[in-house]
């Protein structure tokens, strides 16, 4: 009996180690890829794309992956528009900016900058007991006036009597008269934190109406739902308004009016209870960040959310010690002159992620056209905008152990090799420059004493930055290891940049100092030149504001709040600005110091010297490096790799493959009746191939070659004397004959054809222009 439960015990653990280890499989892949692999064959909307990596290309991106909410890529795929909408309940909620543009609009969305989550713990950091938390809430409830539902059922309804729903049962029921005293009873006792009420509850009162929604007390305790503040303007013992936490549920029925001071078309029967914070408080962290946002048309602000993620900034404060596969690096950024309140709240001063360039809206030369934009070559050379790209390789010996070989990273004591790269553990050297093709490390394999370099893939130079070690075996040998490599990543012509407004554009020239214009009256050449074209249609007011306010706040010595929608709050029945406008504000800050009242200045031209005829629009403007360089993305091809197949060369910029020339390009090409062209890139540069073709039967496989007595005797007697190689012979293995064998020129992939062709015993049959006829058969006569 004890031999059986042995047995039974030592089988059960088998299959409970079999299902644990699959179960963890699964939990892997699903972490590490997102791909939800489910055996029990449930019908889930989506496999993938269930997790996304917090990539660190910079503050602003990492911190909006904690931030955002996806509906799933199955709605992607719907025709209707009803799951991107921006519904009610969703304001201060989900940001109505920062979502992007094309395919996933309105299926990503961002939390607000004051939106949380409810969780299971307090403000206290303790789990919440939240059977206590109903029994306590049941208890108040019944104080107030509810009836319980248990021992007695109420078997009347609306609109006598309404019911109280909590987490979705039924508890009780309050008669119509009564149950607005009880919602006011119960917010009262969250704004007292009563420890009956949790600061996120949710009172969700949906009151009578012809056609609307099931009336009724609509409670919510559980974690996971969304919460924001607002000001409760109900008085308490102390007089002064409480913040509030409101949930998606409770606010398409409540009164909230905006803090500018009107009462949003509200009739006096429905008196305003709560009152918004800020009108910022609908936009996320990101959104918040572009100042002065309402001075700008609206795709405007949601394309400046997309490229702030894409940024070449301060991605991290521990940058020596990481080991991101991908992280680019601002050298010089700068603390931008005008900036939000949000800036300063999230200390983003911790990662800048742009410069203060002078900027002059101007057309000069024809380099500025369709946003394209001029940099100042000595201002690149004096360290703007310049960057460094660090790409990790993790080197792991024991993953590709082959046949139980253990391999460790080693240089043989016995190398002359006088390559300085390689240290003596046949790690690189940190700071050393690596040249492509040449050998950075090195690995030794145990049984076989043999040392095998490994040499640098790629174009392009680059610096041993940073080594780390990630450990070892059980005998204490180097088997896992980071190498971070960095290479420069300096502005060149066809680099991207924008503003924090939405304008974007590449450098198309690196034009000398001394011909660019330079001011009249502080002698300043702008670093960066852009074309006025860039603003009427785009109306991004907002930059050129940013640019008089940049102006005066860099002559006064101090920062500039560019928050949005600050003239509209109004703080006891007054407005906070004092101004009409803000350039009535800046203007004459601007005076003071000798400038023009709205930004403009007298330039000279740096070619002729003469004065320019108009006054040009100048000033700081704060602009972005984006991750979208050269140097990452050009492709050049002279020869190289072919495919095995088609004899036609490769595609992909990482194995050195060429673009392809498709069907529209080829429709191009017909078009401007450029033909031999169209011949020398489909034809020539790509599979060019001679091929023996019998003129009397038309075949293009039957050619065989003939082995001459002279070719034979050729390779007897070379005797290690160069000789020449007679040309072959070809027959027609059909005809038996090589009287009517002729050469042409075609694509290789057209004899493929042929051949894929012939396996399904379809004969190919080429009628040559001299084709002869083929003689008779003896079957025939």
């Amino acid at each position: 009996m004890a031999l059986l439960h042995q047995f039974l015990a030592l089988e059960i653990r088998k299959f409970l180690s079999k299902y644990t280890t699959s179960v963890g499989r699964a939990i892997e892949t699903l972490i590490k890829v997102g791909r939800a692999n489910s055996q029990s064959m449930l019908d889930l909307p989506q496999r993938e794309g269930m997790t996304i990596q917090a990539e660190r290309l910079n503050f602003h991106r990492y911190i909006s992956h904690f931030r955002s909410v996806h509906r799933g890529s199955s709605f992607a795929k719907m025709r209707t528009t009803t799951v991107r909408k921006l519904l009610p309940e969703s304001w201060g909620f989900l940001c109505p900016v920062h979502t992007p543009d094309g395919e996933p609009c309105g299926l990503l969305n961002h939390m607000t900058s004051i939106c949380r989550i409810s969780s299971c713990y307090n403000s206290e950091g303790a789990i919440k007991d939240f059977q206590k938390i109903k029994d306590k809430l049941l208890v108040e409830l019944v104080r107030g006036g509810m009836i319980p539902l248990l021992p007695k059922m109420e078997h009347t309804g609306p609109p006598e009597i309404l019911h109280v729903h909590l987490d979705g049962c039924i508890v009780g029921s309050i008669a119509s008269a009564k149950i607005e005293e009880v919602v006011n009873y119960l917010r009262r006792l969250k704004l007292l934190a009563h420890p009956a009420t949790p600061e996120d509850l949710e009172v969700g009162y949906v009151p009578l109406s012809l056609g609307g929604a099931y009336p009724g007390l609509y409670l919510f305790t559980s974690p996971a739902r969304f919460v924001r503040p607002v000001k409760n303007l109900v008085s308490l013992p102390d007089g002064e308004p409480r913040i509030e936490l409101i949930g998606p549920f409770e606010q398409a029925f409540m009164e909230i009016r905006c803090p500018d001071g009107g009462d949003g078309g509200r009739k006096k029967e429905f008196p305003a209870t709560h009152e918004e914070i800020h009108p910022t408080a609908i936009l996320s962290v990101v959104a918040n960040l572009t100042p002065w946002s309402d001075h700008n048309q609206s795709p405007r602000n949601m394309y400046q959310c997309q490229m702030a993620k894409q940024t070449m900034g301060f991605c991290g404060q521990a940058l020596k010690y990481r080991t991101d596969v991908k992280a680019f690096h601002l050298q010089t950024p700068q603390s931008p002159i005008v900036r939000t309140a949000t800036y300063k709240r999230y200390h983003m001063d911790e990662f800048p992620s742009g410069t203060n360039a002078i900027v002059a809206v101007l057309s000069y030369t024809g380099y500025d056209m369709e946003d394209a934009m001029i940099l100042n070559k000595s201002a690149v050379d004096r360290g703007m905008f310049r960057g460094d790209i660090f790409q990790t390789e993790c080197i792991d010996l024991s993953a590709k152990r082959t046949e139980n070989v253990p391999e460790i990273f080693a240089k043989s004591p016995l190398s002359r090799d006088s390559n300085n790269v390689i240290d003596s553990d046949g790690l690189p050297r940190v700071g050393e420059t690596v040249v492509p093709y040449e050998q950075y490390y090195s690995i030794y394999n145990t049984l076989t004493g043999a040392i095998r370099p490994v040499r640098l893939k790629g174009t392009e130079p680059a610096a041993i930055d940073y080594v780390a070690l990630n450990g070892t075996n059980s005998k204490g040998s180097l088997q896992k290891v980071n190498i971070r490599l960095r290479r420069k990543r300096n502005p060149i012509i066809g680099d991207k940049f924008s503003s924090r407004h939405g304008q974007k554009g590449v450098c198309s020239q690196l034009w000398p100092d001394i011909d660019m214009p330079f001011s009249a009256n502080t002698g300043m050449r702008p670093d960066l030149i852009i074309n006025p074209h860039a603003f009427p249609s785009r109306m991004t007011i907002a930059m050129l504001i940013e640019s008089i306010a940049a102006k005066a706040g860099s002559a006064h010595g101090k920062f500039i709040d560019a928050t949005p929608f600050a003239s509209s709050v109004k703080e006891d029945g007054e407005n906070r600005c004092k101004f009409d406008s803000i350039v009535d504000e800046l203007g004459p800050m601007l005076a003071s110091y000798g400038f023009n009242h709205h930004g403009t200045e007298v330039l000279y031209s740096g070619l002729f010297g003469t004065e320019l005829q108009f006054e040009i629009f100048i000033g700081p403007v704060y602009y972005q490096r984006l991750r979208h360089m050269v140097s990452d993305k050009f492709q050049v091809r002279t020869t190289g790799r072919i495919d095995q197949v088609t004899k036609q060369p490769i595609g992909g910029r990482k194995h050195g493959g060429g673009i392809r020339f498709g069907e529209m390009e080829r429709d191009a090409l017909l078009a401007h009746g450029a033909s031999y062209l169209l011949h020398d890139r489909l034809h020539t540069c790509s599979d060019y191939h001679v091929a023996d073709v019998c003129s009397l039967c038309g075949s293009l496989l039957s050619a065989t070659v003939i082995n001459s007595d002279t070719q034979k005797k050729s390779k007897r007697h070379m005797l290690g004397v160069n000789t020449v190689r007679p040309a072959k012979n070809f027959a027609c293995q059909a005809c038996q004959t090589n009287k009517g064998m002729e050469t042409v020129a075609m694509p290789y992939v057209f004899r493929y054809l042929a051949a894929e062709l012939a396996a399904m015993n379809i004969k190919l049959d080429l009628r040559l222009s001299n084709r002869r006829e083929a003689p008779p058969s003896n079957e025939s006569c």
